[in-house]
């Protein structure tokens, strides 16, 4: 399983607005000098993590964005979630009945499993453990 362009930056935003939230709303062209992610891909980035309560705006000449939450309260769990749709590694984990073999199907339990496994490190792992992660540069640390 890979996880989306999408997903990787709205964690990668998600923690850009954390680590300023003392400065107030922040706007989009900030948020993508420091991230690297295009203004137009934050904002369409950003709509659904507004929609799921993860952040909110503030309009006007001092608005932007910010988080909605403390950063140990946002798992990367859900913010996958919030972007995939889901951590299933196949439909049949999120539906056996998608499936017409799930009943009979001998990896369907192992898919299962690591799906439970991921997911349950995915859940354990929040925006402020990253953020308090020494700056999270580690030399085998994925680049993008």
């Amino acid at each position: 399983m890979k996880l989306s362009a999408k997903a990787r930056y709205a964690v990668r935003i998600l923690l850009d607005l954390a680590a300023h939230d003392a400065d107030g709303p922040v706007r989009t062209a900030d948020i993508s000098q420091r991230t690297g992610v295009t203004a137009r891909f934050i904002e369409q980035i950003l709509k659904p993590l507004k929609k799921s309560g993860l952040v909110r705006s503030t309009r006007g000449a001092a608005g932007g964005y910010a988080l909605a939450e403390k950063p140990e309260d946002v798992s990367l769990a859900r913010v996958i979630r919030t972007i995939e749709g889901g951590l299933s590694l196949t439909r049949c984990c999120e539906n056996p009945a998608l499936c017409t073999r799930s009943a009979d199907c001998r990896t369907h339990r192992a898919w299962l499993r690591v799906t439970r496994v991921m997911e349950a490190e995915l859940e354990g792992i929040s925006l402020r453990a990253l953020l308090d992660d020494e700056g999270g540069h580690h030399a085998e640390a994925c680049a993008t």
